[in-house]
């Protein structure tokens, strides 16, 4: 008799279980923007107010050396450093989001789309991404022979093996009145956006299109993204500076390279435009467009088998 009471109570529990909806803490990730560091104050405090005001835990990921490394090591490398760490990190390995910071988002996106085996990620936060590329460089204001040369690079030089290998801005550099080169030369951002037609990469996309939601951010006076709507993936057409096309006229979307179409289609993607200069962000518009993807997710407990309390798949 109380052997079947038991039995019966275990077996209204897991019903039960087997119905509610679960709350589940997804962890996040900071990847910062050229010229910073996870230790720097801004940086860390931007972290921790994202944790705060989210209630989820979040990490900032350094790559390498931080500040040297963000300037002189590939973003190639730096996407491959990344996906080494998360693959590391335990309060990682059921899953997260990002939130990527200016150049912080090329490596967030190597993160997607590169990285074999590593946790899933589920949301992706850009602020002040080029994502479409820049038709200038940052200006490097540290004192030194690195950033003389990275100030005083010419277009016919940015592709150049020695300059994409040790300064990482290079890598997304593209001159809309050369292309050609770009495809030939740019390390990165052509592999990144799937843009060489006979290197088209599937994986790359489906993993892209694997993400649940989408915020791309575009600051309203950026001086540092040129042009700005490369936050969007707008860009210049080929061979002509006049006019930025907005995103849903560049190839890259309307031939869905990446998969950014049919994220779009199915309304997981905001695009999002705040007041104010390069990665200046009220706590405001925080609250609004970005904690949103970085609360504790609602999931639904999986339904389970009667006779074998196994998980039931569709």
């Amino acid at each position: 008799m109380e052997k079947g009471l038991k039995r019966s109570c275990v077996m209204v529990v897991v019903s039960f279980l087997a119905m509610v909806h679960v709350s589940l803490s997804v962890p996040f990730i900071i990847l910062h923007e050229i010229g910073t560091q996870c230790s720097d104050a801004t940086i860390s405090n931007f972290t921790q107010l994202l944790t705060n005001l989210s209630g989820s835990p979040g990490f900032c990921l350094e790559i390498g050396n931080g500040i040297s490394d963000s300037w002189l090591m590939p973003l190639t490398r730096q996407a491959e450093i990344a996906c080494e760490k998360v693959k590391q990190m335990e309060e990682l390995s059921q899953g997260y989001s990002i939130v990527g910071r200016a150049q912080g988002n090329l490596v967030a996106r190597g993160l997607i789309e590169f990285c074999d085996d590593g946790p899933p990620v589920h949301n992706y936060v850009s602020l002040a991404g080029p994502h479409a590329g820049i038709t200038a460089l940052p200006k490097c204001t540290r004192s030194g022979l690195l950033c003389d040369v990275a100030n005083g690079l010419g277009n016919e030089t940015v592709y150049s093996d020695f300059v994409q290998d040790n300064l990482a801005p290079s890598g997304y550099f593209k001159d809309p009145k050369n292309v050609r080169e770009y495809l030939k030369g740019c390390k990165y951002l052509p592999k990144l956006n799937n843009e060489r037609p006979d290197q088209r990469n599937q994986t790359y996309k489906h993993r892209f299109t694997s993400l649940q939601k989408l915020v791309f951010v575009l600051f309203q006076n950026d001086t540092v993204i040129v042009p700005k709507e490369s936050s969007w993936f707008g860009f210049y057409p080929d061979g002509d500076f006049t006019h930025v096309l907005p995103v849903s006229q560049t190839k890259l979307y309307i031939e869905d390279w990446i998969g950014l179409k049919a994220l779009a289609l199915a309304r997981k993607v905001q695009l999002v435009i705040v007041p104010g200069a390069h990665l200046i962000i009220a706590d405001e518009d925080l609250v609004n467009y970005v904690v949103p993807l970085l609360e504790d997710q609602v999931s639904a407990a999986p339904r389970l088998n009667r006779k074998t309390k196994e998980p039931l798949h569709p």
